[in-house]
């Protein structure tokens, strides 16, 4: 009767040891077969880089000053500039004059010959679509400082508004903006809106719009094509 017992406890211990392995093998198996409990080291999909319509209607292009086109000095114009010597001691002190600026001489201070000095300090802008165009009003903010050649009147600043899309050219207008200056000891306020930019609707977030001074356009130059001539028939 003793073995009996000892028999059948021993078989409990078997079949409980037995169900404790097939346990352990499961879960074994579960980590080699299945993965579970493994760390993901697959990279994540990369995203979608399409532009969402939704996105595109809110598109406004954002307006920057180029280097160099914030400021617009006016000086008074100097005297009759002497003629041209051609002896030969005019053009040695000609050819010495690089070597006499880079050993640091200093150059005329033309700052008592200012008229007035004209920055813009900020720029914005509002977008709206119409018939698969965008239509931009740029609005570009400033003030003028009179120099001490300033007299009260009016004064007339060259501000270009542009739109590119990389190097092509969608927009392009030299605007001469008169503003009337009155009091010559503070500087006086000024905004210019742009309101006919008008460009072909964009269909990826990558317009450029810049505004800025202009002084470098030559006089008589205009941004319209010229119209050809049509040619003579006999």
């Amino acid at each position: 009767m003793a073995f009996h017992s000892f028999n059948g406890r021993f078989v409990a211990g078997l079949a409980l040891t037995g169900f404790m392995l097939a346990a352990a093998g499961c879960q074994s198996s579960d980590n080699g077969i299945l993965g579970f409990g493994k760390k993901d080291t697959t990279p994540p999909p990369p995203p979608d880089p399409k532009v969402l319509s939704s996105q595109l209607q809110a598109y406004c292009p954002k307006v920057t000053l180029r280097d160099g086109t914030a400021f617009f000095n006016i000086y008074a114009k100097s005297g009759p500039k002497p003629k041209k010597k051609t002896n030969v001691a005019a053009e040695d002190a000609q050819a010495a004059q690089p070597a006499a600026d880079a050993a640091g001489v200093d150059q005329p201070d033309d700052s008592a010959k200012i008229i007035y000095q004209a920055s813009i300090t900020d720029v914005t802008r509002d977008c709206s679509r119409a018939n698969g165009s965008l239509s931009m009003k740029i609005a570009v903010a400033g003030k003028v400082v009179p120099g001490p050649m300033f007299a009260p009147g009016t004064i007339t600043m060259p501000i270009r508004i542009a739109v590119m899309h990389g190097t092509e050219v969608l927009y392009s207008q030299l605007h001469s903006y008169q503003v009337q200056v009155t009091d010559p000891s503070s500087a006086t306020q000024f905004v210019f809106t742009d309101s006919n930019v008008v460009v072909p609707e964009p269909t990826a977030r990558d317009y450029q719009a810049f505004a800025g001074y202009d002084e470098g356009a030559p006089k008589g130059a205009s941004d319209k094509p010229k119209k050809k001539k049509a040619a003579a028939t006999n």
